[in-house]
């Protein structure tokens, strides 16, 4: 078991990727806080966790709000003791379309959640990290941030924020022996697949997207979670900042 005993708090954890890390460290012997703002998102995968022998509790969280951070990390605190692992996985799309397209409250939107919330998820629990003597964090970024193509002008910058943080975050937090890395996927069949399409889902939009993928196919949340868990375990004891590829050969 690479996770016996750790506390993993995993946002966005209610469907797609993060569904997929919630049950695969779970299935490694962590204990799971299943933070989501869909509440009935989050009971299902809890409910999935602990019928399969593992550990997990629910956790209804708005991550561009500090107060609902807040409470998060006092959810975890007082249900475990201890956070081991942070996944910054909650994510905002856009709507593949050009620019102009997108008015000031999307754009603000896609910055809050998928920036502005790791801020204020390290402002909350990266204290009780340095407490502990260590973590552990995964910012879950996107091959948009490293092969930005037309149609995401602000979603891909919002990624490309979230590995340059990354990698600030972990050589200032090395020294702390917190360990902070980024994943970045191709896209997946997930509830943001429909936007990255321009909200049109067709197998000839489909076709061409995996046509851009060497391995010929999408991405998959056990894919995400498989990699994901390499960082969150031991064996990466000596990994940081590293922003990874997880997107079949898409951003060579």
């Amino acid at each position: 078991m690479r996770l016996q005993d750790k506390v993993a708090i995993i946002t966005g954890a209610g469907s797609g990727f993060g569904e997929g890390m919630a049950i695969r460290f779970a299935e490694e012997g962590a204990k799971i806080v299943v933070s989501d703002i869909n509440e009935e998102a989050a009971k299902r995968v809890a409910k999935d966790i602990t019928e399969n022998g593992g550990t997990a509790i629910v956790d209804v969280t708005d991550v561009s709000s500090a107060a609902d951070v807040a409470a998060m990390t006092k959810n975890t605190l007082d249900a475990f003791g201890q956070v081991d692992i942070l996944v910054n996985n909650a994510g905002m799309p856009q709507r593949n379309g050009s620019m102009f397209d997108v008015d000031e409250e999307t754009f603000q939107k896609i910055y809050d959640v998928n920036v502005k919330s790791i801020f204020l998820t390290t402002k909350s629990v990266v204290p009780v990290m340095l407490e502990q003597g260590g973590g552990n964090i995964i910012n879950i970024a996107s091959t948009a941030a490293l092969s930005p193509r037309p149609g995401l002008v602000w979603y891909n910058s919002s990624k490309g924020a979230v590995v340059t943080m990354t990698k600030a975050m972990a050589v200032e937090l090395a020294p702390q022996q917190v360990r902070v890395n980024a994943l970045c996927p191709v896209i997946a069949q997930t509830g943001m697949t429909v936007e990255f399409m321009g909200g049109v889902d067709t197998q000839e939009i489909r076709d061409k997207f995996v046509s851009t993928i060497p391995l010929g196919r999408m991405n998959t949340p056990r894919d995400l979670a498989n990699a994901a868990l390499y960082f969150a375990s031991d064996e990466a004891s000596f990994i940081t900042g590293v922003a990874m590829e997880v997107d079949g050969g898409r951003c060579i």
